[in-house]
């Protein structure tokens, strides 16, 4: 069969299928894309192809920027739980550097992205190329080696007999829960548009079978020994947990053994927030019930979690504990010298039921762990309701939103102050209801996460949390959200500035310095007026509907609004940076310098000294 190596590409993606539980699930639903030079003859013309072919095929979703369509392509996988995903293809140059974020978060987070960026000429006639990089060192490098570090599979199709074996090393990584991330096939222009006889085989449908490993039987006894030893145990779930589509063993597991559950940010919804387990949030932006529990745990068991510094606290958070690290990834269950299971979450949650049949937690310990979870309900009750104030706090704008928000809707967000308030805060009712993107804290994923996790789930409202800062960084998937008629429903919060960078300036001594948005004054510092952006205009001239709010009450009327519509809303609304959350009473390893003449500085420095005593090696 005749065709180009774009057409080849094209063709073989929408014959991928994946399969888990006997279920199967079209692998490839889309690709996002912006043509250049580099892709437009290759690619471009392929997916144009396909579509006058088969609309339903290989549906191509334009993008507004590269790291944009990147974003939404990652919140797309994390709520099809990474069983099916999209495909994002960019020209050569610029587009292609622009998405080596968005890789990187993919990466970072394990989620599986499919990135096709053009490349220079393979046969270099025409060389320096536009947007060409030439590296006087070496003649076969071009920008896209910039994607090598973030992406877990990288190949560079120099040859169309090249194609085959790079597209099934390439979807074996997707299809990998262990091993997946962003994968990029960099393809070079002249051959994206060159033709070549391929097999039939290659594009007959084939079906990717993820795996559930289940524990090793000796593993799995050392870690039922080390429970059943415990008297205050600890479950620790994360994203692994939800991916692998194992909260009800999670929740069998836990009511059978008595064992609380704290969540992670990528946990978060494992339990819902009311459950008897349920202790919410911890570490760094956690409650003060999971971590005053993580504090006096002889036992942890992290489920699916990599124990990032916030989890841990900087690893403060779990002085007594040993651990017991469950994960499909090696890498990860081998952390902190912990009992290592590398092993699927939902067949291991499984087999330590069966096999921890008839233990159970002392009641007093259940009680106890109740006890806190409800004191910090009540803290949360009230941070939901602070009232009279001129400007309304960040807590209670969560609050509006939660409480219009139905079980099954969706909440976005990325960076800034809200996720560490979402955590702690936020009451999930559902495994797939909350959506914060904390692996990398990527300013701008938010709105971009929202279209993508509104394309995986078009029955779910989503709700997307946007501070004016990460707004201000990339808002331009707006347009594409109005364009592909996908309701979303985002919440921008304008507080002047990077509310939490100022915090975290307070803490170490740096005054807030560089984080408000205002005009120079006569000394000449960014001190003077607050600047007079207004961003709703910004939304309403990208085609969203917007509504503006200035108390809690005109939000909470705007998002009844916005819930009854069928469009595109963007409710904005002014916020006192100033007001906090509630405590998590947590510490996060930010170094102070350590000389300064700055008294606030030297004062931070203090307190950083003490903090860091309780900073353990987990050995």
């Amino acid at each position: 069969m005749k065709l180009t190596v774009g057409q080849a590409i094209v063709r073989f993606l929408a014959a991928q299928r994946s399969e888990r539980d006997g279920v199967e699930h079209k692998l490839f639903e889309g690709c996002f894309g912006i043509f250049g030079h580099g892709n437009v003859a290759g690619i471009g013309e392929a997916l144009l192809e396909a579509e006058l072919a088969d609309p339903a095929g290989l549906r191509y979703y334009q993008a507004r920027n590269e790291q944009g369509m990147v974003h939404a392509a990652s919140a797309f996988t994390r709520m099809r739980n990474r069983l099916s995903m999209l495909a994002c293809t960019s020209s050569i140059g610029p587009g292609a550097t622009n998405m080596v974020t968005g890789a990187a978060l993919a990466t970072v987070n394990r989620l599986p992205v499919l990135l096709l960026p053009g490349d220079v000429f393979a046969t270099r006639v025409a060389n320096p190329v536009l947007q060409e990089l030439e590296d006087p060192r070496a003649g076969d490098v071009s920008v896209n080696d910039a994607l090598r570090p973030v992406s877990r599979y990288f190949d560079r199709i120099w040859r169309p007999e090249q194609l085959p074996s790079a597209l099934l090393g390439a979807v074996r990584v997707l299809t990998d829960p262990a091993e997946t991330g962003a994968v990029t096939l960099a393809l070079p222009q002249d051959v994206q548009a060159e033709a070549y006889e391929w097999p039939a085989e290659l594009f007959a449908p084939r079906v990717w079978h993820v795996p559930r490993p289940v524990p090793e039987p000796a593993a799995l006894a050392r870690a039922v020994a080390a429970i059943r030893a415990a008297r205050r145990p600890l479950i620790v779930a994360g994203g692994g947990v939800i991916y692998s589509e194992a909260t009800d063993a999670l929740r069998a597991f836990a009511e059978a053994a008595g064992v609380p559950v704290a969540e992670t940010q990528a946990g978060k919804g494992s339990l819902p927030y009311d459950h008897a387990e349920a202790v919410g949030a911890v570490g760094a932006t956690g409650t003060t019930a999971a971590n005053a529990l993580a504090r006096e745990a002889d036992v942890v068991i992290g489920i699916g979690t990599r124990y990032s510094d916030f989890t841990t606290a900087s690893r403060t958070a779990f002085p007594e504990a040993q651990f017991i690290n469950v994960n499909i990834a090696a890498f990860d269950s081998a952390k902190h010298a912990g009992h290592a299971i590398t092993a699927d979450a939902r067949e291991t949650l499984r087999a330590l039921r069966q096999a921890l049949a008839g233990w159970t937690t002392d009641a007093t310990y259940r009680e106890y762990a109740a006890r806190l979870a409800t004191e910090w309900d009540a803290t949360v009750e009230r941070a939901y309701h602070l009232g009279n104030r001129p400007l309304p706090a960040q807590s209670e704008v969560l609050g509006a939103v939660n409480e219009a928000s139905a079980p099954r809707d969706v909440v976005v967000c990325a960076a800034g102050s809200m996720p560490g308030d979402l955590h702690k805060l936020w009451r999930t009712r559902d495994a797939k209801g909350y959506h914060i993107e904390y692996g990398y804290s990527c300013m701008g994923y938010e709105i971009a996460g929202g279209l993508g996790a509104k394309l995986a789930a078009p029955d779910r409202d989503v709700f997307v949390l946007v501070g004016d800062g990460s707004y201000l960084m990339m808002a331009q998937e707006l347009v594409t959200a109005v364009q592909e008629q996908l309701k979303l429903i985002v919440v921008l919060v304008q507080n002047h500035g990077f509310a939490s960078i100022a915090r975290l300036s307070e803490s170490v001594g740096a005054q807030r310095f560089g984080t408000a948005y205002r005009y120079r004054d006569a000394s000449g510092r960014l001190t003077g007026h607050t600047l007079p952006t207004d961003l709703a205009a910004n939304a309403e001239s990208l085609g969203a509907d917007v509504l503006r709010a200035h108390t809690v009450d005109e939000l909470r009327s705007a998002l009844a609004k916005a819930k009854a519509s069928d469009r595109t809303t963007v409710v904005h609304i002014e916020t006192d940076p100033l007001i906090d959350a509630p405590s998590s009473d947590a510490w996060w390893d930010v170094p102070v310098a350590e000389v300064s003449a700055l008294d606030t500085t030297q004062a931070a420095r203090e307190m950083y000294e003490q903090n860091k005593r309780a900073q353990q090696n987990y050995l």
